[in-house]
C-alpha cells in the first residue's frame, strides 16, 4: 500500500495558487492511472486504485492548508495506514521553480500545511516530495505569494514539473524511497 497525501487548498478561488500544486499533482497521478478523486471520508476527498499490484490512495485533504494533519491523522487512523507508506506532495519556497527535491525528514521549514502534518502524526519523518515555486521578490508577503496563480509563463513550463512528480510517484511503488530521492534529486 502507499498513500499520497496532495496539499492545498479547496474551492475554486484557490485552484490555480501556487499552494495548490499539490492538490494538482495528485490529480496528475490520477488522470494518468484512471483513479477518480471523489469518495469524501476522513475530512478529505479520496481516490483508490491499484498500479501493478499496489494498492494506491490519493488524498486531498479538505481541511484547508494550515489543518492539513487533522486529514492525513484520520486517514491514517481509519485504514490503519503505516506512516512509512505515506508521501506528501506539496510546495516549496526554497526549491527552483520546476524543479523538485525529495526527503524523508526535517522540519516544516516554515509551511504550514507540513507544520500541521507534523504535529498530527508526531513525527518529522515521513516522505515528501517537494514542488519549487520560489520565493517572492523580497518585501512580498508570503502567504499572498503562496495563494498567488502563477504567471503565465510558469504555467506554460508545469506540465514538466508535474510529470516528473508523477514519474517519482510511479517509480516509489516498486522501489524504496531512498532509491527514489537518489534518482529524482537531481
Amino acid at each position: 500500500m502507499k498513500w499520497f497525501v496532495g496539499l492545498g487548498n479547496p474551492g475554486t478561488p484557490y485552484q490555480s495558487t501556487r499552494h495548490n500544486i499539490g492538490f494538482m499533482a495528485v490529480d496528475r497521478f490520477a488522470d494518468r492511472h484512471g483513479i477518480k478523486i471523489t469518495q469524501s471520508k476522513c475530512k478529505a476527498l479520496i481516490g483508490e486504485g491499484n498500479i501493478n499490484g499496489t494498492k494506491v490512495y490519493l488524498i486531498k485533504p479538505m481541511t484547508y492548508m494550515n489543518l492539513s494533519g487533522e486529514s492525513i491523522r484520520a486517514f491514517m487512523d481509519f485504514y490503519k495506514a503505516p506512516v512509512e507508506d505515506l508521501v506528501v506532495v506539496y510546495d516549496d519556497l526554497d526549491t527552483s521553480y520546476g524543479q523538485i527535491r525529495l526527503r524523508y525528514q526535517g522540519s516544516a521549514g516554515g509551511h504550514n500545511g507540513i507544520k500541521s502534518t507534523i504535529q498530527h502524526l508526531g513525527t518529522q519523518s515521513f516522505n515528501r516530495i517537494r514542488m519549487g515555486i520560489n520565493r517572492p521578490a523580497p518585501g512580498y508577503n508570503i502567504a499572498d505569494y503562496v495563494l498567488s496563480s502563477f504567471s503565465k509563463e510558469e504555467f506554460k513550463s508545469m506540465p514538466q514539473m508535474l510529470d516528473t512528480t508523477c514519474e517519482a510517484m510511479e517509480y516509489t511503488l516498486e522501489n524504496p524511497f531512498e532509491k527514489t530521492m537518489a534518482k529524482f534529486n537531481l
